[in-house]
């Protein structure tokens, strides 16, 4: 076959199209050398034990070391779409300005996302509608991130399989963003302008296939109550899953559309990963959606991934309930939070809960 010139040093159009992506119009020969021979470097950091593998590096490159069909859950808070700087880094996909560029990148992440995943097994994605502004975006309304998020699983091939609106406090919302839409004295003046707060979702998604390890609440379905103690439901427990009144009111609260009793606050302290320089906003993902999410899809022992680690709380939340996890996260700030809030997990856990299998996954 004739060499194509506009390849370069690439070996096909698709790697010629990914480093236009990941790296950006005018890399570096150094950054074109590790994408086209990617070595361990593409982990910058590692910490692994039996209960959970942790990489500092580029999600994507970690993916690639992960093998196929072994990820039996996914929870994770995507970065919102050029919104939010994270790092400097060419592979932070918080660093890619378009939204057409940030989902081109996002492909190559669901492409491995996908491989990875067991069949039958939930992808749950934590994510809000981004606020469009006069001043970045030339008009006031609302950019449906969460539909976009939606179309690019199901072009890779999962199925939308449900969600959950998370709802939040509008008056919180007005008083932090100061939005006009939410403003009284905007009622005042002209409602045309007003709307609604905006909630979180939660966009679960599913790979196709007949699920190999069925996710199961034998003998009688569920036995305790994820939230706050205040709305537990009042009921019978019995071992009959026809009886098990408590059960069926748990249910019935967890298959709500819309969760109410969400504590935007309940989430790991987060102060000490914030860099001013290069860190203007975190995502936070509330640990007890984290909870409700894999009691209802996941087993004990299973591992649960996060691409978009942070500092930790899919994970700190996968070791409390008795599963494994793997976590990337490229912040080192945030890897740094993340390793201590994992090793936080297993010392906080009864040892009689312990779980000790291996976790057996390396990188290939």
């Amino acid at each position: 076959m004739a060499n194509n010139p506009r390849l370069g040093a690439y070996k096909s159009e698709s790697d010629l199209a990914e480093a236009t992506i990941r790296l950006g119009p005018n890399p570096s020969l150094a950054q074109v050398k590790q994408f086209l021979y990617p070595t361990e470097a593409d982990v910058i950091e590692q910490v692994i034990t039996d209960q959970y593998a942790l990489y500092r590096g580029d999600c994507v490159q970690v993916l690639r070391g992960i093998p196929d069909n072994s990820i039996h859950c996914s929870v994770s808070s995507w970065p919102f779409c050029s919104l939010y700087s994270y790092t400097d880094a060419v592979e932070d996909f918080s660093n890619i300005r378009t939204r057409e560029d940030f989902f081109k990148g996002i492909d190559f992440l669901l492409s491995e996302l996908h491989r990875v995943m067991m069949p039958g097994r939930i992808v749950a994605t934590h994510c809000m509608q981004i606020p469009l502004t006069n001043e970045r975006d030339g008009v006031i309304g609302l950019y449906d991130f969460r539909g976009d998020i939606i179309r690019a699983y199901e072009k890779h091939g999962f199925v939308y399989h449900s969600e959950v609106c998370i709802w939040k406090d509008p008056l919180i919302a007005a008083t932090r963003t100061h939005a006009i839409g939410l403003a009284h004295k905007q009622l005042v003046k002209d409602s045309a302008m007003c709307r609604q707060g905006i909630p979180d979702y939660l966009v679960v998604m599913r790979k196709r296939g007949a699920n190999p390890e069925p996710v199961s609440h034998f003998p009688a379905g569920l036995d305790r109550w994820i939230g706050p103690d205040s709305a537990e439901p009042i009921a019978e427990k019995s071992s009959h899953p026809g009886l098990n009144k408590y059960s069926h009111e748990v249910w019935q609260r967890y298959a709500s559309p819309v969760w109410f009793d969400i504590n935007p606050s309940d989430t790991l302290q987060r102060q000490s990963a914030r860099e001013d320089e290069d860190s203007r906003h975190i995502c936070p993902l509330q640990l007890t959606v984290i909870r409700r999410a894999l009691e209802l899809w996941s087993n004990p022992g299973d591992v649960v991934f996060d691409p978009f680690g942070g500092i930790g709380s899919t994970g700190y939340v996968a070791i409390q309930e008795g599963r494994r996890a793997v976590m990337s996260e490229l912040k080192e700030s945030y890897f740094n939070q993340m390793t201590r809030n994992m090793a936080n997990a297993v010392a906080s856990r009864p040892q009689q809960d312990m779980f000790t299998g291996a976790l057996g996954l390396t990188l290939s």
